[in-house]
């Protein structure tokens, strides 16, 4: 013991470093605690509200009271339920009524949740809507599973009443998952993800919208897709529907920028200008017609037309134009006489 002892006569000061340091691991392991308690009772107080719109759609009271957030949530399923009528037979226009809006309304949420499945831009805002990790994300792809299960073929199809109500409450499930966990990928966001990757995802948002954009030339948009690919891999998994889509845009904005190329107007042929002023063109003169033809043979090029000039004599005289026959020397000019 005595050297013990001989060690903390000598570093008896490290007892306040030491403390320091168990203190701040208290206070992060505390926050820490805090922070998953609050998670905890986030997650079972959207359980409850989904439940208690779950009983509020259909139709059943209890002492179980709705918040606002879930009575918005059930306000689809509310009105639904609003609007039935009585069921008569499996065959009255009623029942065929009633699918045609259960249609209507199923067909709807699933257009909402394919906007966050297949467009990469708000995969990357809100991550958690196709996150399966995710609680509430979870819990409304097993509502989507259960109602895609149940729906019938066509609206048309024959159901008893026990069916119709079951798929009723699927479609009412349905819904109200989908916009629980719409609000609560809204509130999260990218807070899941750590600060460095964070910033691969600002840096993705910035490539996609070079990536889309006409402007950019064809070479920078195919580099901004292959660098949106990498920034995601590894945070992201984007279904194949939404590369699909990508894609298809990444092309149709190279395919429209090489059409615009392609279909511009080609520069006008400038038609070289006569060397004679005041000399037109025009048709090919008969042989007879023509000075300095010989035997009436026709020429073999088209001559201009002859401009009078006033002759110093008093008649008029042809302007004179080089010959261009084979028995005259090139460059040479003929002055033909004056008529009488």
């Amino acid at each position: 013991m005595e050297p013990f002892f001989a060690f903390l006569g000598g570093y008896w000061w490290l007892i306040f470093p030491v403390m320091g340091v168990m203190a701040s691991i208290g206070s992060a392991w505390e926050r820490g605690a805090r922070r998953r308690h609050r998670r905890r009772l986030e997650v079972l107080k959207a359980k409850a509200e989904l439940k208690s719109a779950q009983a509020a759609a259909r139709g059943r009271t209890g002492p179980v009271a709705i918040t606002p957030a879930a009575a918005s949530a059930a306000a689809p399923a509310a009105s639904f339920m609003a609007d039935a009528t009585p069921w008569k037979t499996p065959a009255s226009g009623t029942g065929a009524t009633q699918l045609e809006r259960l249609f209507t309304a199923h067909d709807d949420v699933t257009r909402r949740w394919l906007e966050y499945e297949l467009d990469v831009a708000k995969i990357i805002a809100f991550p958690a809507m196709s996150d399966g990790r995710q609680p509430l994300t979870a819990a409304f792809l097993r509502a989507k599973r259960i109602a895609d299960g149940l729906r019938p073929a066509s609206a048309k199809a024959r159901l008893t009443r026990e069916q119709l109500a079951e798929y009723r409450n699927a479609v009412a499930d349905f819904e109200v998952a989908f916009d629980v966990a719409e609000r609560d990928a809204r509130r999260l966001r990218d807070s899941s993800f750590t600060d460095g990757e964070r910033k691969r995802l600002d840096t993705a948002k910035q490539l996609l919208t070079v990536a889309i954009d006409e402007a950019a030339t064809p070479a920078e948009r195919q580099i901004a897709y292959r660098r949106v690919r990498e920034e995601l891999d590894g945070l992201i998994l984007l279904s194949d529907g939404a590369i699909e889509v990508l894609e298809a845009k990444v092309m149709l904005e190279i395919t429209t920028g090489a059409a615009a190329q392609a279909g511009a107007p080609a520069s006008p042929t400038v038609k070289p200008a006569s060397s004679s002023p005041g000399v037109s063109a025009a048709p090919r003169p008969s042989a007879a017609g023509a000075p300095g033809a010989a035997g009436g043979a026709p020429l073999p090029q088209p001559q201009p037309m002859p401009r009078t000039v006033k002759d110093p004599k008093g008649g008029a005289a042809p302007w004179p134009v080089p010959a261009r026959s084979t028995d005259t020397t090139p460059g040479r000019v003929v002055h033909p006489k004056p008529h009488s």
